[in-house]
């Protein structure tokens, strides 16, 4: 009887990973405009990728999203101030991402769905 228990729940769990994956449906490169409180920053290059997460079938997930990629922080004055911030990217093509700074370098992310987790959709 454990080893049957013990197979379901190893399905269980392979089939909620399968539940969560998440396919690359969109990437952004370009220089765009970083707005933070009263702060602009022009000419920003960047480059984004946005996940789309799918059910086992491949239908997307609403709401189920990851955004991450780079932004060039060489020419912005105290970066590393920046850290943990959210801020808005307007991209080249005049959309624009919520975006959350995990470092100095330059990695940004974004989970969710909604304006306030960087999708502008709603």
């Amino acid at each position: 009887m454990r080893s049957s228990q013990r197979e379901r729940g190893l399905a269980e769990a392979a089939a909620e990973r399968q539940e969560r994956r998440l396919k690359l449906v969109e990437h952004y490169a370009g220089v765009g405009t970083l707005l933070w409180r009263d702060r602009t920053f022009r000419r920003v290059p960047y480059r984004i990728d946005r996940f789309q997460g799918l059910t086992a079938s491949g239908l997307p997930v609403p709401g189920l999203h990851r955004i991450e990629g780079s932004i060039e922080m060489c020419e912005i004055e105290d970066a590393a101030g920046l850290v943990g911030a959210t801020f808005t990217l307007e991209l080249e093509d005049g959309r624009s991402l919520n975006l959350t700074l995990a470092d100095s370098v330059g990695r940004v992310l974004a989970e969710g769905h909604g304006p306030k987790h960087g999708c502008s959709c709603c």
